[in-house]
C-alpha cells in the first residue's frame, strides 16, 4: 500500500543528444536530493557521459542501457547519437531509429515499475507504452515557456498558411505580446507544408502534450510569468517550472575534462577587467561553413573587442586554418583573444565577472546559461526552437539584441556580414543600451537564484509535483 514515506521511482528518458542529456541528469539529481529514486535510460555510448556527471553525487543515480536500432533504418551500428548522425540524411534516419525503442522502452517499465515517466518530446509514443502501465508520462522539451507556448500556437493556427511568400511577415495568434515571425524562421518542415517523417514527429508531440500528465520545464516562473501562465489557463497544458536545474548541482566538482584548457582560459579571464570580454559559443550541433567563420573572425578584430571564440574545428593544421581566419588574425589577436578548439567550461566563462557579453545560437541551456550569469546576448539563431527563443530574448525579456539572422537550416550556411556581427557585438558591450541590458539581466539572475531556494517558486513547484505523484502512487495502489 502507498504511504507518505514510500520512495518514489521516477525513470528519465532524454533523447539522445547531449543539449537533452545534460539537464535530465540535473533533473535526476534534483529528484534524488529530495529523497526520490531515479533511474536514467540512455545507450551504452551516453552512459560513461552520465556516469562521470553523477559519481559525485551525495546519492545514486541509476542508469539503464538500451539500444538504438540503427541497422534497422540503415545506419551503422554505432551510430548511438544524434551528434554521430552527420547529415540531414542520416538525422531523419536516426529519429526513425530511435521511434523502434518502444519495446525495450516497455520491458523497462514491466520489469522496474516506475511511479512517473519524464520522457523527452521526441518520444511521443512514450506516452502510450507508460499508460499501458497506469505510469503517468511527464514531457521534458528542454526549452523555454515562451517557445513551447509559441511552437504550440504555430501548431493550433497555421498562420504561416496565410502569407504569401517566405518573407512576408506574421504574428503568432494567441499570445500574450505581439510576435512577429517570417516563414524563412520556421523549420522546414512546416514552412514547406509537406507531410514528412519530421512533420509526423511533431504533429504526434503535440498531440502527445495533450495526453500526457503535464510537461515539465527547465525555466523559473519570474522570467517569463505571462507565458507560464498562457500555456496552462488558456492552451491547457499542465506544467512545472522546475528550473533552472543546472543552479541546483553548481556546487558539484566540475567534471574531469580538459584541464589545462580548463584553466587557460580562466586564468586568461583573471587578468581582464569586468565586462571587458565578449563570449562566443554556437552549442554542440551548429556547424558553420568556413566563410562564416572568416566573417566571424573579422567581426571579432573590427569589434576592438576582447573575446573567448569557442570554435568546432579539431583540424590544428597551419593549411586548414587559412580557410576560416584572416591571414595572421592569431598572431594579431594575442593577448586580446582566445580561440578555443573543442570544449570550453561554458559555465565557468559565463560566470566569471569578466565576461560582458554572449554570442549565442538561441539553444535553451546556453539562454538559462547567460541569463543566469546576469550576460546580455547577441543572438544568432540557427534551427530547433532558437528562433523563438531570440524572440524572448530580445523583444520580452529585452536583454539581447539579434545580428540578424533570417533563415533556419539545419546546416548554416547562412553568411552573416562581419559589419552586422560588429554592430551587434558593440551593442551588448558598450554604452548606455548594453548598460541597461546588463542591469535587466542581472535582475533575472538574482531571480533565478532565488526561484531555486527553499520557499523559490521552482522549489514549490517541485514540492508540488512530488506531492501529486504520492497521491497518483497512493491512489492506485
Amino acid at each position: 500500500m502507498g504511504t507518505k514515506n514510500h520512495q518514489l521511482h521516477i525513470a528519465l528518458f532524454p533523447f539522445m543528444a547531449q543539449g537533452h542529456i545534460i539537464p535530465v541528469i540535473d533533473m535526476a539529481k534534483l529528484f534524488v536530493s529530495r529523497g526520490l529514486k531515479a533511474t536514467i535510460i540512455t545507450t551504452a555510448l551516453d552512459a560513461p557521459f552520465i556516469h562521470k556527471k553523477i559519481e559525485n553525487s551525495t546519492s545514486p543515480v541509476h542508469i539503464f542501457t538500451i539500444e538504438v536500432p540503427t541497422l534497422e533504418v540503415g545506419l551503422p551500428e554505432n551510430c548511438q547519437s544524434l551528434h554521430l548522425a552527420t547529415s540531414p540524411e542520416m538525422q531523419i534516419k536516426f529519429f526513425k531509429a530511435t521511434g523502434l525503442l518502444e519495446p525495450q522502452l516497455e520491458q523497462f517499465l514491466q520489469q522496474n515499475r516506475p511511479n512517473c515517466l519524464v520522457a523527452d518530446m521526441f518520444f511521443p509514443w512514450a506516452t502510450d507504452v507508460a499508460s499501458k502501465f497506469g505510469i503517468p508520462r511527464l514531457i521534458f522539451h528542454g526549452t523555454s515557456g515562451f517557445s513551447l507556448c509559441a511552437t504550440l500556437c504555430m501548431f493550433l493556427y497555421n498562420p504561416s498558411l496565410q502569407v504569401s511568400s517566405d518573407s512576408e511577415t506574421f504574428f503568432i495568434p494567441n499570445l500574450p505580446d505581439e510576435i512577429e515571425l517570417t516563414r524563412k524562421k520556421l523549420p522546414d518542415f512546416i514552412r514547406d507544408g509537406v507531410e514528412n517523417d519530421f512533420s509526423r514527429l511533431y504533429d504526434e508531440g503535440k498531440k502527445a502534450e495533450e495526453r500526457s500528465y503535464g510537461v515539465l520545464v527547465n525555466s523559473f516562473y519570474e522570467l517569463e510569468p505571462a507565458y507560464a501562465d498562457h500555456y496552462t489557463n488558456v492552451l491547457g497544458i499542465k506544467a512545472w517550472h522546475i528550473g533552472p536545474l543546472w543552479i541546483r548541482n553548481e556546487g558539484a566538482k566540475e567534471d574531469k575534462v580538459s584541464i589545462d584548457e580548463q584553466h587557460e582560459c580562466i586564468k586568461w579571464l583573471d587578468s581582464k577587467k569586468p565586462n571587458s570580454v565578449v563570449y562566443v559559443c554556437f552549442g554542440s550541433l551548429s556547424n558553420f561553413v568556413d566563410a562564416q567563420l572568416l566573417e566571424i573572425a573579422k567581426a571579432l578584430e573590427s569589434s576592438g573587442q576582447q573575446f573567448i571564440w569557442v570554435v568546432k574545428k579539431q583540424n590544428n593544421d597551419q593549411e586548414n586554418q587559412q580557410d576560416w581566419l584572416p591571414e595572421g588574425f592569431e598572431k594579431r589577436i594575442e593577448g586580446k583573444g582566445l580561440i578555443i578548439r573543442g570544449w570550453a567550461p561554458q559555465v565557468k566563462i559565463l560566470s566569471h565577472e569578466a565576461v560582458g557579453g554572449f554570442v549565442t545560437h538561441c539553444g535553451w541551456n546556453s539562454t538559462l546559461e547567460a541569463v543566469c550569469a546576469g550576460v546580455p546576448m547577441a543572438t544568432w539563431p540557427v534551427f530547433a526552437e532558437q528562433f523563438y527563443n531570440e524572440k524572448l530574448i530580445t523583444q520580452v525579456l529585452r536583454i539581447g539584441v539579434g545580428v540578424g539572422a533570417k533563415e533556419w537550416s539545419r546546416v548554416a550556411v547562412e553568411s552573416v556580414k562581419s559589419d552586422a556581427i560588429e554592430k551587434a557585438v558593440t551593442r551588448i558591450m558598450v554604452g548606455e543600451e548594453a548598460e541597461e541590458m546588463r542591469n535587466r539581466a542581472r535582475g533575472y539572475a538574482e531571480m533565478a537564484r532565488r526561484a531555486v531556494e527553499v520557499g523559490g517558486s521552482s522549489h514549490a513547484n517541485l514540492n508540488a509535483l512530488i506531492e501529486e505523484l504520492r497521491s497518483h502512487d497512493i491512489a492506485h495502489e
